[in-house]
């Protein structure tokens, strides 16, 4: 009987911690650095952002990876706790392409299918490096539904917000880093930002290919009028982000789906001459190419774009299944050790049943 109850001692020991417990994983940390080595941001102008990441969790071969993002966050902001953009946390909306304007930056696991369209690729330690443009202290954060609203990091606390990319949350991988508004840029000497103080309702009109300087010295060429799409969003149904550049900054544009199946707007161009949202598409949107134009009135400029839109509910059978996997190795669920689990469960229930008849045998 003492034999038959270690048996099953040692049995409980190797299946229960292996079924209830999951590899530990430390929480992610970020790093930030500005121009001036500080985590600071100019309230006026573009600045360009250092953002190092380690200790996350790098799922290899796994699809997607994390988002990096600037914005504010609520309590109870993070997607594995319910957290919802637009609701619980806010950012700079961007293109999810790899070529965008660098508002938000997207880090692909090791070996994952997704680093084509990814901006950096993380290690296997979880280690990282991105450069993330914040456009200034103000900026239209949008939700899921279309909605949106500003966000004034002057008032509230902004900083740089790493999620699980793709919809797929993961708490070791969330993680908000504030930063400070301050003046970085001289802007009553114009050798230092190389542009005049912006001027509330003034607009400031420049040709398609003038060279221009920006703060500190550096220069930036202005690209003809251009929009795009993330394609990958574009689902009937579902909301498509959308980014333009090369536009007359201070103009107002309107966005129209085709020959007006759908609008959005008026969205103003930002200093820079870009700006980004996003456009809910028809639920019975039809599947094939639609066009999407921005609209300023006769004789402006009016960029557009031709993207395939799919059904809803239509997903490629490899993302379905890259996804399934990647929800296991989030979930912190081994195969191996669920397989362990249903080959013990037998082996416990034979020694319990001996030790049952052992016990009989005796007081027989």
């Amino acid at each position: 009987m003492r034999r038959a109850a270690v048996l099953i001692l040692l049995l409980a020991g190797l299946v229960v911690p292996v079924g209830m417990a999951g590899p530990a994983h430390a929480q992610g940390r970020v790093t930030v650095t500005g121009p001036d080595g500080g985590a600071v941001v100019d309230p006026t102008y573009a600045t360009t952002l250092t953002v190092r990441g380690s200790g996350f969790q790098a799922v290899q071969g796994g699809h997607g990876g994390v988002y990096v993002f600037f914005g504010h966050v609520r309590d109870g902001w993070r997607p594995s706790q319910g957290g919802r953009t637009g609701e619980d946390y806010f950012y700079v909306p961007d293109s999810e392409s790899r070529d965008n304007q660098g508002f938000q930056q997207f880090v692909a696991f090791p070996g994952s299918d997704t680093s084509s369209s990814a901006q950096a690729t993380m290690t296997r330690t979880g280690a990282w490096s991105a450069t993330l443009t914040v456009p200034g202290a103000v900026f239209e954060a949008f939700d899921r539904s279309g909605g949106s609203r500003t966000i004034d990091c002057r008032e509230v606390t902004c900083g740089v917000i790493t999620v699980g990319a793709h919809g797929v949350s993961n708490a070791t991988n969330e993680t908000f880093t504030p930063v400070t508004v301050s003046d970085l840029y001289d802007a009553d000497d114009p050798t230092a930002t190389g542009e005049p103080t912006p001027v509330a309702g003034a607009e400031v009109t420049e040709p398609a290919t003038q060279e221009r300087e920006t703060s500190r010295g550096r220069r930036t060429r202005s690209a003809a009028a251009a929009l795009e799409v993330d394609r990958e969003s574009a689902v009937a149904g579902h909301v498509l982000p959308f980014s333009a550049v090369g536009l007359t900054a201070g103009r107002q544009y309107s966005l129209v789906l085709d020959d007006g199946v759908a609008g959005a707007g008026p969205f103003v161009a930002g200093s820079d001459g870009t700006l980004a949202g996003v456009l809910a598409l028809p639920v019975d949107l039809g599947p094939g190419t639609h066009v999407l134009r921005l609209w300023a009135g006769e004789g402006t400029d009016a960029p557009e774009v031709s993207f395939a839109v799919q059904q809803a509910g239509t997903l490629p059978v490899e993302r379905v299944a890259a996804s399934g996997q990647e929800s296991g190795q989030e979930s912190g669920r081994d195969p191996g050790a669920v397989l362990l689990v249903v080959a013990g469960a037998p082996l416990l229930a034979l020694a319990l049943l001996r030790l049952a008849l052992l016990v009989r045998g005796r007081r027989a």
